[in-house]
């Protein structure tokens, strides 16, 4: 699952793109102009689609603007496909482009082939929409600010994090942040998931949820 920014002047555009990769479970944010777009937010997409001929700001001139600000790939939507106006795109700083027409097919594997070699590539990074893991530093990013996590606070959250969506026992969680022959209570996880919680809901963020009478998961 990713977060995904698709920017395109027709309306028929987008609702085709954002059935399209919610079918692969994606998180779709439509805007029908560079202009809606803070540029405070960028951070939190792991990949962004831009049409290329807009009224206003065109796609070539926001990726310029942008490309210094993430480091996501950008992939242009395009019916411009002379090899100059390609090779400009490129040098820009996008990553590839879509002619249009396109099929739904083409556009959910192009987007997951980006998204599966970012993932590669970023071997020391974890990300999930609305969070940054740097598993090198042990640290947690949300919208832009570092979260100020315990060892084991952050241990949970990489855990659950790295298998979302799957449901674990507090034993489970306990074992796998602590060590099989750690001296302890599993009860701790529930103290510790309490704290995690507490200091996300400063960020409007609560992605660890309860599954009564199992244990938890990272939605």
């Amino acid at each position: 699952m990713a977060n995904i920014l698709a920017v395109d002047d027709e309306p028929d555009i987008l609702a085709l793109i954002k059935r399209a990769l919610e079918k692969d479970s994606h998180l779709v944010t439509t805007a029908e102009s560079p202009d809606q777009i803070n540029l405070k937010t960028l951070n939190y997409y792991n990949l962004i689609l831009l049409d290329v001929m807009m009224p206003g700001t065109n796609g070539f001139t926001f990726c310029q603007k942008v490309r210094d600000l993430v480091d996501c790939p950008i992939l242009f939507l395009t019916a411009k496909t002379m090899e100059s106006d390609v090779m400009y795109g490129l040098g820009l700083g996008a990553d590839d482009y879509i002619k249009k027409p396109f099929s739904t097919g083409e556009l959910r594997a192009r987007v997951n082939a980006h998204l599966r070699r970012e993932k590669r590539e970023k071997r020391n990074v974890l990300l999930l929409p609305g969070f940054e893991f740097n598993l090198a530093a042990k640290e947690l990013t949300a919208k832009g600010q570092k979260i100020p996590l315990t060892k084991k606070e952050y241990g949970i959250c990489e855990f659950l994090a790295n298998n979302h969506g799957q449901v674990f026992s507090k034993d489970q969680i306990y074992d796998a942040v602590c060590g099989y022959d750690a001296e302890g209570d599993s009860f701790t996880v529930a103290v510790h998931i309490k704290n995690i919680r507490a200091k996300l809901a400063v960020y409007q963020l609560s992605p660890i949820s309860t599954v009564w009478g199992i244990g938890y998961k990272w939605d």
